[in-house]
């Protein structure tokens, strides 16, 4: 059974006030941060940031080295302040699906996901510039693909939603073949902002 979707904080939710200097120039990870009421800034990481795939890396492995290596990159560049990077991929039967170089890949992708179940992994990383603390925590969502028909999927691969998202889809663009089962809907917009919050309060010196 599918899982109630929303992307908004609990009622009552107060964010933690500390500014956050965001890893990223990904809009859908500002949004959320807007949505949720956090104070930030973005200091985009080099691009060879989030290069590298090892064969031996296990999909929460990799995504918590990458979202390490982000932060790492930013933090040489400030003085002060708490930095937050985050990467993001799907998994289907063993195959990592990070975001797709193009409209044919995407369309292998998304093919291989059709009709199945799979995972999104998000690796989230906390660094404080001035104490060095840091903290690397992984979220992982399930969800499932209907077995949509090749005119479905080449009339969405026509929006060029799944430009730049893991797995070739975008879940905040509501695609009705796309089911949450289990996790947090925001682990697989990108940012899971449900263990970031977890993460700012059990971390004080963060």
């Amino acid at each position: 059974m599918a899982m109630e979707v929303t992307f908004s904080p609990p009622v009552g939710f107060l964010p933690d006030r500390r500014e956050l200097i965001l890893a990223s120039s990904s809009p859908r990870r500002r949004s959320l941060l807007d949505t949720w009421g956090y104070r930030y800034r973005v200091v985009e990481p080099d691009p060879n940031a989030e290069c590298g795939t090892c064969s031996r890396e296990t999909p929460p492995e990799l995504v918590a080295r990458l979202a390490y290596q982000k932060a790492a990159d930013v933090i040489g560049k400030i003085d002060t302040g708490w930095v937050l990077a985050c990467d993001t991929v799907a998994e289907c039967c063993g195959l990592i699906l990070g975001k797709p170089a193009s409209r044919e890949h995407a369309r292998d992708m998304l093919s291989r996901l059709r009709g199945r179940e799979h995972r999104v992994y998000s690796g989230l990383c906390l660094w404080n510039k001035e104490t060095a603390a840091r903290s690397v925590q992984v979220d992982v969502s399930k969800l499932r693909m209907d077995t949509i028909s090749d005119a479905e999927l080449e009339s969405y691969l026509d929006t060029d939603e799944w430009e730049g998202k893991a797995g070739a889809f975008g879940f905040q663009d509501g695609p009705a073949w796309i089911e949450l089962l289990s996790g947090s809907p925001t682990n697989v917009v990108g940012l899971p902002m449900e263990l970031l919050a977890r993460m700012l309060h059990r971390s004080p010196d963060l």
